[in-house]
């Protein structure tokens, strides 16, 4: 790997239950992550997945370790780093444009400016017919590709997702997953996506953070070797790749193992 772009160093985090007690979520996560990865981080449930995201994103604070972008330690949220989630985030009583144009404008982005790079972000996640929609207008999907082109626009280091697909229907999904492939490769844009499901996280996946059971430590690194490097943009021919359902068979079991500790 070339120097990495975001490295975790022992990254630890516990929460006050108050009376003297303790909860330990995470417990000395390390991993590196290169330029313009997709690292997806996948384990079972409430394995600490979200609660490493969000200290990547600077919305908690680790109770011990270091998280470092660039060489530069995280200390809350920054321009550097932008943030999906599963719930729609949109403002329904703004246009599809405004919505992208938002945080442009309260970073004082010019008007010109604004705008041409709203229509990028726009046509990248092929929402370009309904540029001038409002988002109660949009199905499920639709108003999560204008939450990943609003943060786009905003020139982030690293794209933050946690389980963004999670509430959209099987077909849509799919779909979601084939273009952050695209998005990936045109934006030129890092991403740590939190996901839950397998076929999704070997999908995207350049890298998988495997995370035990409570509390969460990095339980396998895998790197899908049947890739080669590649990234592929149709599932469907993905899915029939060698060596795909050797991966997914290999965290079945991983899941299986963590899933007996409960």
């Amino acid at each position: 790997m070339t120097d990495p772009v975001l490295r975790l160093n022992a990254v630890s985090k516990e929460f006050d239950l108050g009376r003297g007690r303790r909860l330990t979520a995470v417990d000395k996560v390390s991993f590196d992550m290169g330029p313009n990865e997709i690292c997806v981080l996948l384990g079972p449930s409430g394995c600490g997945k979200s609660t490493v995201l969000r200290m990547i994103a600077g919305l908690e604070d680790p109770t011990g370790g270091q998280i470092l972008l660039n060489g530069h330690e995280v200390h809350g949220p920054g321009q550097d780093r932008g943030m999906v989630f599963q719930a729609y985030t949109s403002f329904d009583w703004q246009t599809v444009r405004r919505n992208v144009e938002f945080g442009m404008k309260i970073n004082g982005v010019p008007a010109r400016e604004r705008r041409e790079k709203a229509e990028h972000f726009i046509r990248l996640v092929g929402l370009s017919k309904f540029i001038d929609a409002y988002p109660t207008q949009l199905s499920g999907g639709m108003r999560q590709r204008v939450a990943i082109a609003r943060t786009l626009a905003n020139g982030p280091e690293l794209l933050l997702m946690d389980e963004p697909f999670g509430a959209l229907d099987a077909e849509t999904r799919w779909h979601m997953q084939e273009l952050m492939i695209d998005v990936a490769e045109e934006a030129n844009t890092g991403m740590v996506i939190v996901t839950h499901d397998i076929e999704e996280a070997i999908f995207l996946a350049d890298r998988i953070i495997f995370l035990s059971a409570h509390p969460g430590r990095v339980k396998e690194e895998i790197v899908p070797a049947f890739k080669q490097g590649k990234r592929y943009d149709d599932k469907e021919q993905f899915v029939q790749l060698p060596g795909y359902a050797d991966l997914e068979r290999k965290i079945m079991r991983l899941m299986r193992e963590e899933g007996a500790k409960e």
